[in-house]
């Protein structure tokens, strides 16, 4: 028979080899990282925009205000008045607010008794009271009936139509009437009227457009 041989036992203090791991193929965390950074960054960037548009929003509504643009829109077109001309007037003479000055003057557009008088005989009406041109529809109205009338007179000078609203026809007349410009114009106040609202019809002819019908 053949021998057997006994198994020889380790050596004491030796240490078996640890039996290694198998290490897992670990996808790296950056790629979801980035992809959740975007996504915030994202939402940040819509809510900036919104945040960004709303505020601008508001600051427009403060430095240039825009109300009863349909019936702008739609006395424009009947007397043939550029409408962003017209919302410069009512910036100029009110900020879209309706009151009443010290002189007297009413509504959004400060059309004064003797003025409303004289729209009233012209366009043929019969049943106004000066009260009434609190109402904005009849108050646009009646100061875009005036502008036009002054434009006819002015031979579509805008300068000498908003000088003779502003410090009447007569101080017009004297200023040069249709051949007027802008540096004729004797009175500062009116001068920085007149510069005022064609300044703003440019204004509210880009903020506005489209409510402006343009």
């Amino acid at each position: 028979m053949a021998a057997t041989r006994t198994p020889r036992r380790p050596a004491r203090g030796a240490r078996r080899a640890p039996p290694r791991r198998r290490t897992r193929n670990r996808r790296s965390p950056w790629p979801r990282r980035l992809f959740a950074l975007a996504a915030i960054a994202g939402v940040g960037l819509a809510a900036y925009a919104i945040i960004g548009g709303v505020f601008e929003k508001a600051v427009r509504e403060l430095t240039l205000p825009l109300r009863h643009e349909d019936i702008i829109r739609q006395q424009a077109a009947e007397k043939e008045v550029d409408a962003a001309l017209i919302a410069g007037v009512i910036f100029a003479e009110s900020r879209f607010r309706d009151q009443t000055s010290s002189a007297g003057a009413r509504g959004l557009m400060q059309i004064t008794r003797g003025t409303a008088d004289h729209i009233e005989r012209e366009s043929g009406g019969s049943t106004f009271e000066f009260e009434d041109l609190a109402d904005p529809d009849i108050n646009i109205r009646y100061g875009t009936f005036y502008l036009r009338e002054l434009l006819n007179v002015y031979e579509g000078n805008e300068v000498a139509a908003l000088a003779a609203y502003n410090a009447g026809p007569s101080n017009a007349e004297s200023w040069g009437g249709s051949s007027m410009e802008l540096d004729d114009i004797e009175f500062a106040e009116t001068r920085s009227y007149v510069a005022q609202v064609l300044d703003k019809r440019d204004d509210y002819r880009r903020a506005y457009g489209r409510e402006l019908g343009y």
